[in-house]
């Protein structure tokens, strides 16, 4: 009876020994990176975080403490938009302390370095993988749901709630939700989601039984997809400010497509004769941008052969069943797009108080700065800080208003679609915001 006991008391242990295993936080402390000369200057983790009724999706993250002081600074959560590319963008060319060094490719892996504009010098970022089947986030089944706008917001919020309990220690730390791009369509309702969870908690008034509430402070996003029809719809008047079209051309355009340059009607051929035109103009400014920006797209390059080197992916402890071919922006991955605009979720988060930087690169024709105006003041609130520059170091670095809602809107000059292209004055715009501090 004896030996029994003895095997059954190893058996036991070697069972608890395995469930331990088996559900233990799968987060890894990142202390040297492939291509990166010496130690990380900056504490990296990587990890999955199961969300779903038997957390079937694994969503992987990045997270950078901040520089300053991470016991008591913000902790923001940035996604990329897409939908599905992976949240390395942000980090390795956006806000993050990491980029790729413009050297030219040897075959061998890409070399990085440190950066200067990093939002990680004020701010705890938790870089997120999302939706399922972007960057290494993916599923243990083929039975998984297919994602959406509004149902990435719930698993999102899923997430932020488990890696929370993972992290307690940020728990009090304010939080803010951000991106950019697509992005402003997951934002708004993610907020949403979060403010509703935190009043049912709040009304339930027993914190023991349920996850703790998230410290909401407020969301920023950079050249956000709101609404497709008023983002498009004001792309000719951006092409004629910046003198892509003449006067002539969009006098004409106004006058007979009254507006509507989108979805236009079938029978009103002059419209549609007018908008062809257009669009050569437009497809010619396109390849003019395209060879402009080359370096960026060079850094995409290099990121693509460094994340899918196997000693970069050993170093940041991929999950061997996410890895197949990685790729930044995977376009076409099964998604239902159901938010046709993030406009009501503005007015929800701008009735419960929360703070809002939304911001534009004034050079971008995909989300034109005009069309996010026109959102804006959609909303109805009044100018509490009318439209004047900001300024860097006695130089105007773009434009600002501030309005009743304490929503902030900031143009970024010079800049494009993402941060990336001005990340010095993103930085310093971000930093002086997240600080309650004008622009």
């Amino acid at each position: 009876m004896a030996n029994d006991s003895s095997v059954l008391k190893w058996l036991l242990l070697f069972l608890q020994l395995v469930f331990l295993i088996q559900n233990a936080d799968s987060a890894s402390i990142v202390k040297y990176l492939p291509g990166f000369d010496g130690p990380l200057p900056f504490e990296l983790e990587t990890g999955y975080i199961g969300v779903g009724e038997n957390e079937e999706v694994q969503l992987f993250y990045y997270f950078i403490k901040s520089e300053r002081n991470p016991g008591e600074d913000p902790l923001l959560l940035w996604l990329s938009g897409g939908p599905g590319c992976s949240s390395i963008s942000g980090l390795l060319f956006e806000n993050g302390p990491l980029a790729m060094k413009l050297d030219v490719y040897n075959g061998t892996i890409p070399p990085s370095v440190s950066t200067t504009y990093s939002w990680t010098k004020t701010s705890s970022i938790i870089y997120l993988d999302q939706p399922v089947g972007t960057g290494f986030s993916y599923s243990r089944t083929h039975l998984v749901n297919k994602p959406s706008d509004s149902g990435e917001a719930k698993r999102i919020h899923e997430f932020l709630q488990k890696w929370l309990v993972k992290h307690q220690e940020f728990s009090s730390n304010p939080f803010y939700a951000g991106g950019d791009s697509y992005s402003g369509k997951i934002v708004p309702a993610l907020v949403q989601e979060i403010s509703k969870g935190n009043m049912m908690m709040m009304h339930a008034g027993n914190y023991q039984c349920c996850n703790p509430p998230i410290n909401l402070q407020g969301y920023v996003l950079g050249n956000p997809l709101t609404e497709e029809k008023i983002d498009s719809n004001h792309r000719i008047p951006y092409a004629h400010g910046m003198a892509f079209i003449s006067d002539e051309l969009y006098e004409s355009l106004k006058r007979i497509c009254k507006g509507e340059y989108t979805c236009v009607d079938p029978l009103n051929t002059k419209c549609l004769k007018l908008t062809e035109e257009y669009h050569k103009v437009h497809v010619e400014f396109v390849l003019v941008e395209t060879r402009s920006v080359f370096c960026l797209y060079y850094r995409y390059l290099l990121s693509t052969y460094w994340v899918n080197d196997k000693t970069v992916q050993r170093a940041l402890q991929i999950n061997e069943e996410s890895i197949g071919e990685w790729v930044r922006c995977k376009y076409g991955i099964p998604y239902t797009y159901d938010i046709i605009s993030s406009v009501p979720y503005h007015k929800n988060n701008s009735i419960n108080g929360y703070p809002s930087l939304i911001f534009s690169g004034d050079h971008d024709m995909e989300v034109p700065y005009l069309g996010t105006q026109a959102w804006i003041r959609s909303l109805n609130y009044s100018i509490i800080d009318d439209w004047r520059p900001w300024m860097i170091n006695d130089q105007i670095a773009g434009y600002t208003r501030t309005y009743a809602n304490k929503m902030t809107f900031a143009t970024i000059k010079a800049s494009g679609h993402t941060p990336e292209y001005k990340p010095d004055e993103s930085f310093i715009m971000f930093q002086r915001w997240i600080n309650g501090q004008p622009l």
